[in-house]
């Protein structure tokens, strides 16, 4: 029915033209000649056909009679006889009678196919409300909005009350009847007005129903603070992992990259390429939409200049690329200050780089956005704000998640969802600033450390950590296993497979993920790891969309790389595995503390803890569908029946029980106290002694109850010397007037622990486990 339907409308559909539908590998005409597509009968949903590998997509009812108009044949009178009958308004009861009419037609399919030559077959759907198209154009063709480039899934217009009212009907009931008593909005940003729609939600929930919503904020950015909402789902939390950094790390590993890359590597150079492919390719259909929206409003505006297409095609893609966070939220009341504030540095940085032309442009440009317009041109203009906002959160991430992550290997823990892979380091001052920030705006948001969408899980991102406390180790390691595998590359026209950045990312990768040694490196734990690797390394070379991508799959350079990663696993391998097993075990045992602490720091800071599926054991998954396999519910339940072995993890299997324990305990004590982790106060302590640069210390206070979590950080370095505890032997925790006069209890040896002139001695806190828990209950 097209524009007819009643849910026409339901959906972000241009019906200025026909629906297009990308699942066409060839041409319309070439499908139909080659005998993919015919036409059939769809006995299930009793509607006439267009038929393509077996997927049935209904003709409109009232383009029957002109479809089937001269056939004759069994079963065809009758299509001709219900057709004559069909109207909109009576398509149910005309769908069944065809279904009672026709079920029996065993040749009806046949008798069409024969019947309905492919020219035939071409005409008949021209006259459908929708347009097959090939999928390879879905970048530049479609005629609806997306969720970012699933051609699947079509924007909906919650905004719409009709809208809003149908597809949240059952949501609505479960949290009225008390099935369901928290509700998490994935992807608020792909809403035409967030806030409106939040508002809504909140007044259908009531108060009490726990609500947050899928959003990465950038940098410094924060959530706003009018959304009725308890908070995000977390992966700003993801983002204070490089807590497990020194401050200038990162330095030391940039210049080894750079050098095995053979060129100077500038990551915010690399970022606008992958963001121009995206404007320029991936989006071009959105934006050329956009571009012509733009120029239509110029020309109905005196203060704009004469349009000029070309000037207002630079002027947006100039704009779109400088987007330093997934979008602003203007709405049909105008943007909020700190929308405004981003767009003013936008552009101003824009101006500093354009000529006269094009500067006129982004006046125009931003003019429009401001809402700086005529009355009458005031609703197009809101309608352009809400397109450009639809399109820069896709953008953005298709460009940053997943292309960039793809292509720029330096450290792949930075590599990650709300993480921020330009900064140069880690620091505790940063990590307390963002706890406090937290505490006071969201303090019952979510705090993930992995979840469904994080390119690997969160022990391997502990692990990687580790290799920027030793930049020298570990590029020396590359080259030599470069060495070791140099019979692996081949040599394509257009270079080396895989190149040496390339290589860089499957030794890191691999590093991320090892465990085999653990278990012997038996021939089925191998062949096991490596098919989930090869998925890794098969969709990194895809995703980064330089030498090979997803349209253009299994291209030679994509094999050589397979190859190339598979060989590491052969038996030839042998004597590399052993050396980067030798070469990964000091990283490793140091990717154990750090995964304790982050765990520690997600159950104790501001936010509740989110525990992915698994991950409360041992999480060293690879990116999705990686990290959504199946639970290892045995592994688990021997967890739970095991004790966590005392003093600092050496394997990871002691990490699994450890880490278990300190989940299970600290939930545990969230429930005895929910008011201190709830509203409790945050307070940064310092660690005074040697190793005060290797810890990182916090309390949380609420009247009389309080607790203290100090855990270490930077621990490569700490652990140099042998057993980590012993280098806090002389440390002590200074603490504040009111955290010293009360009387605390060590959560891992159950002991008192002593406060002597204002400060805890940290001798032995560190004994029975790598991190410390102290509580203080009246």
């Amino acid at each position: 029915m097209g524009a007819e339907s009643p849910y026409a409308r339901h959906f972000d559909i241009d019906w200025s033209q026909r629906l297009t539908l990308p699942f066409l590998s060839t041409p319309l005409e070439e499908a139909a000649r080659l005998d993919e597509a015919h036409l059939a009968f769809d006995a299930d949903q009793g509607v006439l056909a267009f038929s393509f590998y077996g997927s049935a997509y209904p003709l409109t009812p009232s383009s029957y009679a002109a479809a089937l108009s001269g056939m004759s044949g069994p079963g065809l009178r009758e299509i001709l006889a219900l057709a004559a009958a069909a109207r909109p308004d009576n398509s149910d009861d005309f769908h069944e009678a065809m279904r009672q009419a026709l079920t029996g037609a065993t040749d009806l399919n046949a008798a069409l196919r024969s019947a309905v030559s492919p020219e035939r077959l071409v005409e008949i759907v021209r006259l459908q409300p929708w347009a097959p198209i090939q999928w390879q154009k879905a970048a530049s063709g479609l005629s609806y909005r997306r969720f970012f480039e699933i051609t699947g899934l079509v924007g909906l217009r919650v905004e719409d009350e009709a809208v809003f009212e149908d597809s949240h009907a059952l949501i609505l009931d479960l949290v009225e009847k008390g099935v369901v008593d928290g509700l998490r909005v994935d992807h608020i940003d792909g809403l035409a007005d967030p806030e409106a729609y939040l508002v809504k939600l909140r007044q259908r929930i009531g108060p009490n129903t726990y609500l947050v919503v899928e959003k990465i904020l950038e940098h410094e950015e924060q959530l706003p603070a009018q959304w009725p909402v308890q908070g995000t789902t977390g992966y700003e939390v993801i983002a204070t992992t490089a807590l497990a950094l020194a401050p200038d790390d990162l330095e030391p590993l940039d210049r080894a990259y750079s050098a095995l890359a053979g060129r100077d590597l500038d990551p915010q150079a690399e970022f606008r390429t992958a963001r121009q492919l995206m404007i320029d390719v991936n989006f071009e259909g959105e934006v050329k939409a956009l571009e012509r929206m733009a120029v239509d409003l110029a020309a109905c505006e005196e203060d704009c200049s004469t349009p000029d297409p070309e000037g207002m095609s630079r002027a947006l893609r100039e704009l779109l690329a400088a987007f330093p966070v997934y979008r602003t939220y203007g709405s049909k009341s105008g943007l909020r200050a700190q929308d405004a504030d981003v767009l003013l540095k936008i552009f101003e940085r824009l101006y500093r780089q354009a000529d006269g032309t094009d500067a006129a442009n982004l006046r125009c440009l931003q003019a429009i956005l401001r809402g700086d317009m005529r009355p009458e041109n005031l609703e197009d203009a809101v309608r352009f704000r809400t397109r450009i906002q639809h399109l820069t959160g896709p953008l953005l991430a298709k460009a940053l998640e997943d292309t960039f992550f793809y292509r720029y290997h330096r450290l792949l823990a930075l590599n990650e969802v709300g993480c921020d892979p330009f900064i140069a380091g880690g620091s505790v001052e940063h990590f307390h600033a963002r706890m406090k920030e937290r505490a006071l705006r969201q303090p019952n948001g979510l705090s993930a450390t992995s979840t469904h969408d994080t390119k690997r899980g969160e022990d391997a991102r502990a692990r990687l950590f580790a290799i920027a406390e030793a930049p020298d180790v570990w590029a020396d390691a590359v080259s030599r296993w470069r060495k070791m595998n140099a019979n692996g590359v081949v040599q394509l026209p257009d270079g080396p497979a895989p190149e040496p950045e390339v290589e860089w990312m499957i030794y890191q990768g691999l590093a991320g993920a090892w465990l085999l040694g653990e278990d012997g490196e038996s021939e089925a734990s191998l062949s096991a790891f490596r098919d989930r690797f090869l998925a890794y390394v098969e969709k990194s070379v895809r995703e980064a969309k330089l030498r090979g991508n997803w349209s253009d799959a299994g291209n030679d350079y994509e094999k050589a790389v397979l190859a190339y990663a598979a060989g590491l696993f052969s038996p030839e391998a042998a004597a590399f595995r052993a050396d980067f097993e030798t070469t990964l075990l000091p990283f490793a045992r140091a990717g154990l503390i750090n995964s304790l602490t982050q765990t520690l720091i997600k159950l104790a800071a501001p936010g509740i803890p989110d525990i992915y599926q698994g991950s409360e054991g041992l999480d060293f998954s690879l990116v999705d569908p990686d990290n959504r396999r199946p639970l290892d519910v045995d592994a688990l339940t021997a967890l739970e029946a095991s004790d966590a072995p005392p003093g600092w993890p050496r394997t990871a299997a002691d990490l699994a029980a450890q880490k278990y324990r300190l989940v299970a305990d600290m939930l545990s004590l969230r429930k005895r106290a929910p008011a201190l982790f709830a509203d409790g106060h945050y307070a940064p302590l310092s660690v005074e002694g040697p190793a005060s640069a290797h810890a990182v210390a916090f309390a949380r206070m609420m009247g009389e109850t309080a607790l203290i979590v100090v855990a270490p950080r930077l621990p490569l370095v700490l652990m140099r010397d042998g057993d980590g505890a012993r280098a806090f032997r002389e440390a002590t925790l200074p603490l504040p007037a009111d955290l010293a006069s009360l009387t605390f209890t060590s959560m891992t040896s159950g002991e008192t622990v002593a406060v002597e002139n204002g400060a805890v001695s940290l001798n032995h806190l560190f004994d029975d486990a790598p991190y410390a828990v102290l509580l203080a209950v009246p």
